[in-house]
């Protein structure tokens, strides 16, 4: 298990794999699609999905001539239960921390006014 969260924290520590993920929350996508917003060549982005495939966040699949790409979201299972054993790591309310934000916001801005 050790091994696997290792390997799944390090493909998520860096930036363009993190932004990969959410772009396949969408849907599956073809390999040249995945690469389209990132300025970096096709090679780079292949190294990427392979990290991400290594450690099962994703598969891919040839259909033809395109590489697909697909979530697997169960990968993250076990990473997550594995936070949740800290108990720090409870489910965030965004609707309540979205009033929180509103009202803190709102307070600094009538503390600003004379």
């Amino acid at each position: 298990m050790t091994n696997a969260l290792d390997i799944t924290f390090a493909a998520l520590a860096d930036p363009t794999r993190r932004a990969i993920l959410a772009m396949l929350l969408e849907d599956d996508m073809a390999v040249t699609d995945v690469a389209e917003p990132f300025e970096m060549s096709l090679a780079a982005i292949s190294k990427h999905l392979r990290v991400l495939e290594r450690c099962g966040l994703i598969s891919q699949e040839k259909r033809g001539r395109v590489t697909w790409c697909k979530l697997e979201p169960d990968a993250l299972q076990a990473t997550s239960v594995w936070m949740q054993g800290f108990g720090q790591f409870e489910p965030v309310n965004l609707d309540a921390f979205e009033r929180f934000l509103a009202g803190e916001l709102g307070s600094a801005r009538n503390a600003d006014e004379p």
